[in-house]
């Protein structure tokens, strides 16, 4: 039976991320979009997932049917593991995704990265949040219930405590661990990769 996912008007990444929790159910998925980017990132998932997708223009959108194909999902390539030697570090430097002329642009980039964070494999080891980004560990984030799913998978969160004086949020931070530079640094150059936003 053919399961529908209605993703109309939702923003990125909802319409991939419900698509391919209703691929885990059904091999045979209609997802109606109503814009050209959530119809390529959806196309684009199933594809890479070894699914078929026939896209339907009609009046009230674009219908995604997606099939099974050739190769399960089961038997497409497995996302890469973490390297040996050392834990997957990602470092946050700012609360924006980015640099450009909006701030708001930027907030919203870091939001749908966070919450698109706890769909992917791997995890990081270990999430480094300094300078602005620690406003994103504090009481009042968007980000807090993203943030506190990570950890509750293991992803060990450290904020920079020079960084969180700085901005008068010591004794409000909502979520992992006062951290310091040292510990930072060796968490850093441990790793068996670093990746940075």
């Amino acid at each position: 039976m053919t399961r529908i996912v209605d993703a109309r008007g939702l923003p990125c990444p909802q319409p991939v991320l419900l698509t391919r929790d209703a691929l885990r159910e059904s091999d045979t998925v209609t997802t109606i979009v109503d814009s050209d980017t959530a119809r390529h990132n959806v196309t684009r998932m199933a594809e890479r997932a070894g699914y078929i997708v026939r896209a339907e223009v009609q009046e009230d959108g674009t219908y995604l049917h997606i099939t099974r194909g050739a190769v399960s999902a089961a038997e497409a390539p497995a996302p890469a593991p973490t390297p040996s030697g050392g834990p997957l570090v990602l470092v946050i430097p700012s609360e924006f995704m980015g640099r450009g002329e909006h701030d708001e642009l930027g907030q919203i980039l870091m939001r749908g990265f966070l919450h698109t964070l706890n769909e992917c494999s791997p995890l990081p080891d270990v999430v480094i949040f300094f300078n602005s980004g620690v406003k994103l560990v504090v009481e009042g984030s968007p980000v807090l219930e993203d943030l506190r799913t990570l950890e509750q998978q293991g992803v060990q969160i450290l904020a920079c405590g020079t960084c969180l004086g700085y901005y008068g949020l010591k004794e409000k931070i909502a979520v992992g661990e006062v951290s310091n530079m040292l510990t930072i640094a060796e968490t850093m150059l441990r790793a068996g990769r670093v990746v940075s936003l």
